[in-house]
């Protein structure tokens, strides 16, 4: 891949924000230029048993050191449906969690994973509660793909030290506590979690450190040995308009365990302020590197679906955070009857450009590999974008209901794409061009199956109780604000 080392000059987009407040979100619509320098960063090589603190850098290397903010309560920018969903019953459930760092002048990505499965047991089902309850994977699993397209994977069969806040997104597991420790069950300092965690993670918002290591398991992808990192984040986008309070990104029946599974977009866009990840043998270090978290949950995947992200943009004016995806999930009832469910979401100087099923059409072309294409429209606008890879693609692993946690998607963070939006004429036609923008770091995916070759569809058959019941503006934090003893866990 002689692409990969080549330097890539990119607009990194985020970096135009004003962060003289520190980690503090906007309050307007109305973007103002930094006064700080653009995005930057550097790679070193470390020794495998040096300390995070005190590896030596080279002389090119920046000098970062993230700041920790504990999570805010009410913090601005929260989403619905930021909290861990899981309601104590012994449902099949998972829940997964998405955090992405790109780094442009690098041209490499860092996705982590991190998910937990059927967290009713907390260890591997006895014979009686296989009888009792049918057969269930249970585990925690934190998986990275980074740079060089290698990756990293520790699992683990239990969830005794996995632990959720029910309204924030927090959460974190130890896969193993520092001797004579014991394991964090919520947010702590970050000195306070090396102090007490070897091996584990945890998230939030503004903070994300942990360190994993290789399980041995993966036997069809080039592995690092470990990972180790600690970065600090300011979120820019949630999802929703900037200053207007942030949506439900499936609407508001995500609330309800129907139409599963489950999806928010947690932060569209955000500038990872400073920070490190050692990666095997290196060390990359950044500053105001873009950054993305999503989330899902419910009873398992779907049939099949597809992914599109991006956050790095060049040649673009403005802030630009794109999501796109789509897939065959199963309707409520008794028999196995599925639809065609997708989005295209574009966040773009402070505005969400939405186009989903209850206010217009989407439609896509989707290849079993190296080809995403998909239009959309609503009543005001039109979008259109177009990803390809030569790259071969890492396969991922996911909960399944069928065998865990395993392989059941491949991805890649060196997508070609090409994105588009035009105001939409009153006949229909395309008008004026909003926005125009390349990138060569989209994240891009491919899901489930069978893929038996190219699969085209649309939203067009979305039901229209369905439809007319996703428009209705129902604000259900503020209903349940009232009755908060019958708010569902994770809204």
């Amino acid at each position: 891949m002689d692409t990969r080392s080549l330097a890539v000059s990119m607009n990194t987009n985020f970096a135009s924000f004003d962060l003289s407040r520190h980690l503090s979100p906007l309050r307007s619509a109305k973007l103002s230029p930094r006064s700080i320098p653009r995005a930057s960063a550097s790679i070193s090589t470390t020794n495998s048993d040096s300390s995070p603190s005190g590896n030596a850098i080279n002389s090119e290397a920046i000098s970062v050191k993230p700041v920790y903010v504990p999570t805010p309560p009410n913090r601005e920018l929260r989403t619905p449906h930021s909290g861990y969903h899981f309601d104590g019953t012994a449902r099949k459930f998972f829940e997964g969690w998405y955090f992405r760092v790109s780094i442009p002048e690098k041209r490499e990505s860092f996705c982590f994973m991190y998910s937990v499965e059927n967290p009713a047991f907390r260890k591997r089902l006895s014979p009686l509660e296989v009888g009792l309850y049918g057969p269930r994977f249970t585990g925690v699993g934190a998986q990275i793909l980074g740079a060089n397209d290698k990756y990293l994977c520790q699992y683990t069969e239990d969830s005794h030290n996995f632990w959720g806040d029910r309204h924030e997104l927090v959460l974190g597991n130890t896969f193993s506590a520092m001797p004579g420790a014991r394991s964090p069950d919520k947010e702590v300092p970050p000195e306070e979690f090396n102090r007490r965690v070897s091996e584990g993670f945890q998230a939030t918002p503004f903070w994300h450190q942990g360190h994993i290591c290789d399980d041995g398991r993966t036997d069809y992808a080039e592995t690092v040995k470990s990972a180790r990192w600690e970065y600090s984040t300011r979120p820019v986008y949630g999802w929703g308009d900037v200053g207007t309070k942030q949506k439900s990104t499936a609407g508001w029946p995500a609330a309800f365990p129907v139409f599963e599974p489950h999806w928010q977009i947690c932060m569209a866009g955000g500038l990872s302020t400073g920070g490190w990840i050692e990666w095997g043998d290196e060390r990359f270090e950044f500053r105001d590197a873009p950054s993305y978290s999503e989330k899902n949950w419910g009873g398992g995947f779907p049939r099949k679906w597809f992914w599109v992200q991006c956050n790095v943009f060049e040649g673009a004016k403005g802030e630009i955070a794109l999501t796109a995806a789509g897939g065959l999930r199963q309707l409520p009832g008794l028999t196995e009857t599925f639809e065609n469910a997708a989005l295209v979401c574009v966040h773009y100087d402070g505005k969400l450009y939405e186009f989903v099923p209850w206010n217009g059409v989407v439609s896509w072309e989707m290849s079993p590999w190296g080809y995403w294409y998909m239009t959309a429209e609503n009543e005001t606008h039109m979008v259109e974008l177009e990803a390809r890879t030569n790259e071969a693609g890492t396969p991922l692993r996911a909960p399944t209901s069928e065998a865990g946690l395993a392989t059941a998607c491949k991805d890649s963070c060196y997508g070609e794409l090409k994105l588009q939006i035009w105001e939409r004429r009153y006949d229909g036609s395309k008008g004026k061009v909003i926005m125009e923008a390349k990138s060569s770091m989209a994240a891009v995916e491919i899901g489930g199956g069978p893929w038996f070759g190219t699969w085209k569809g649309d939203t067009s058959n979305t039901p229209e109780l369905l439809k007319r019941s996703l428009q209705v503006p129902l604000d259900l934090e503020s209903v349940f604000g009232w009755v908060p003893f019958f708010k569902p866990p994770g809204l």
